[in-house]
């Protein structure tokens, strides 16, 4: 982290500090992380199969034909969407006019079980466009659960029960750095002066591990939920 902050912040370029998002430079290994921490933790809570990591998972289904123009499989197409984490099974999908599958047509896709997006600045329309893949996910897989992760806050709280996002989460429990002093980066004299500023920002906000905690532990619920039956139901009286 500090030798990205000394690659851009000392850079008297300005265009490293403006396109750091596209280069990737100052992004954390969060994605990469999760991974590990959840096959330490849960690993042997895991189904068979399971596939933890980044995915393209399955979001909707359509048949691009019509009773003129006959595509293989009824033209059978998905739309995916990249998840940045997930707990996934691989599915794979065959269709055909004919009964024995003759000319059939074979996809391969993802279910994402519970997906994760992450973001290192979260903001009203990153979060608006995180509830929109949510809708689309859980439509497609009423049982998935859907948990947003952010370093920093850069938007007003909102109860995520009014909306398809279970969960977010926030790291480093801080707001982003305030927008008048995010300013001043974008030039090199700028830089120089709030270097310090910054650092002591980034020190005074670590990553918090309570935070992870609760990242497992609704995790690990979701593992642990029984399967209903009636005979389930009716034995407790509620389902």
């Amino acid at each position: 982290m500090h030798l990205d902050i000394n690659l851009i912040f000392d850079s008297p370029h300005d265009w490293l500090y403006r396109q750091k998002g596209q280069t990737k430079l100052d992004n954390s290994i969060i994605e990469e992380f999760l991974p590990r921490l959840v096959q330490a933790l849960l690993g042997h809570k895991l189904p068979p199969g399971i596939h933890l990591g980044p995915v393209e998972s399955f979001s909707a289904i359509w048949f691009d034909s019509s009773l003129i123009r006959r595509e293989p499989g009824g033209g059978l197409s998905l739309r995916q969407k990249a998840q940045d984490f997930a707990l996934s099974l691989p599915l794979y999908i065959r269709a055909s006019h004919s009964p024995t599958f003759e000319g059939s047509l074979e996809l391969r896709t993802n279910l994402a079980y519970i997906a994760t997006e992450c973001k290192t600045n979260l903001d009203k329309t990153m979060f608006q466009e995180a509830c929109a893949t949510a809708r689309d996910l859980k439509s497609a897989l009423p049982l998935a659960k859907y948990l947003l992760l952010c370093e920093w806050l850069d938007m007003k709280s909102i109860n995520t029960g009014t909306t398809p996002t279970d969960r977010v989460l926030i790291l480093r429990k801080a707001k982003r750095i305030s927008a008048a002093t995010r300013e001043k980066f974008s030039t090199y004299q700028g830089r120089q002066s709030l270097k310090g500023t910054y650092l002591t920002f980034l020190r005074s906000h670590p990553y918090r591990e309570e935070v992870f905690q609760l990242f497992i532990s609704y995790i690990d619920q979701f593992l642990s939920q029984e399967t209903l039956d009636e005979e389930t139901v009716l034995d407790q009286g509620y389902f």
